[in-house]
């Protein structure tokens, strides 16, 4: 891992680049940014290359020699080999449509992935200054006050409720989707954007988050690794645990992920 000589290192760097990150993106929220399509139909802005920067060369700069796999210099064609060994996976701006509609629901995505499986990340919502963080056995949500992490709270998933509250994509909601909310009468569901849904189920807000719709690697990796830490789960539709790593296709498709079930600890 370069420099850093431990996850605890990792982390802290993690957060530090997460937090300067977001700094970024509220410069260009407040001052506004043109909005561009990417090849895929996919929203892009300054914002989220900014971001990207700021953490890319944050890497660099701390002599981490951990491949990292992120979003837009993906989208570009630049994605490291992944082995067997760690590799970094990240979201510089997970939600542009809810930035771009100038709702506070985007975030940084920062995760760690050790043998296919998250075993730490961060999550930070510059909008709302709260910061999720985790390794393996230990997540936190922080208060960001000035830029800075404050109030540090130990989170945890909630046993499964029964009828369960379901948190669901506000720009993604799909037939499937509201086919699984109709299997379980009387749920109450709540929408909300970006990796913010694996907070709420991590913090014990909520117990299921399904997404049959399309996502990447790099969306769910910190979200999944918080939750892990919290006690809950993201499995594939068969019950799996979700894994990273490519996968094969070419180019971005061998980081795409499959449909999934994130949800909170057995009742």
């Amino acid at each position: 891992m370069g420099m850093l000589k431990d996850d605890a290192a990792l982390l802290a760097l993690f957060e530090q680049l997460a937090l300067a990150a977001g700094a970024a993106i509220m410069r260009h929220y407040d001052a506004g940014c043109e909005v561009h399509q990417k090849a895929d139909d996919t929203p892009v802005t300054a914002a989220d290359r900014a971001a990207e920067k700021v953490i890319l060369d944050g890497f660099r700069d701390a002599g981490l020699a951990t491949p990292c796999v992120s979003e837009e210099a993906a989208s570009g064609g630049v994605i490291p080999v992944c082995g067997d060994g760690d590799f970094i996976l990240v979201d510089p701006l997970d939600g542009t449509r809810e930035f771009i509609a100038r709702r506070p629901d985007f975030t940084v995505n920062i995760g760690l992935i050790r043998n296919g499986a998250p075993v730490a990340g961060v999550i930070f919502a510059p909008a709302r200054d709260l910061l999720y963080s985790a390794r393996p056995g230990a997540a936190f949500e922080v208060m960001v006050v000035d830029g800075q992490p404050d109030e540090r709270r130990t989170i945890r998933a909630r046993p499964r409720q029964n009828p369960p509250v379901i948190v669901a994509s506000r720009s993604h909601c799909t037939d499937e989707t509201r086919a699984f909310i109709d299997r379980h009468p009387g749920a109450e569901t709540t929408s909300i954007g970006s990796s913010l849904k694996f907070c709420m189920i991590a913090r014990g807000d909520a117990d299921l988050y399904p997404r049959f719709g399309r996502t990447m690697q790099w969306d769910t990796a910190a979200g999944d690794a918080i939750l892990r830490a919290a006690g809950g789960m993201a499995c594939t539709l068969d019950g799996a645990p979700l894994t990273y790593g490519p996968k094969g296709g070419e180019g971005l498709e061998a980081f795409a992920s499959p449909f999934f079930i994130a949800e909170t600890a057995p009742a």
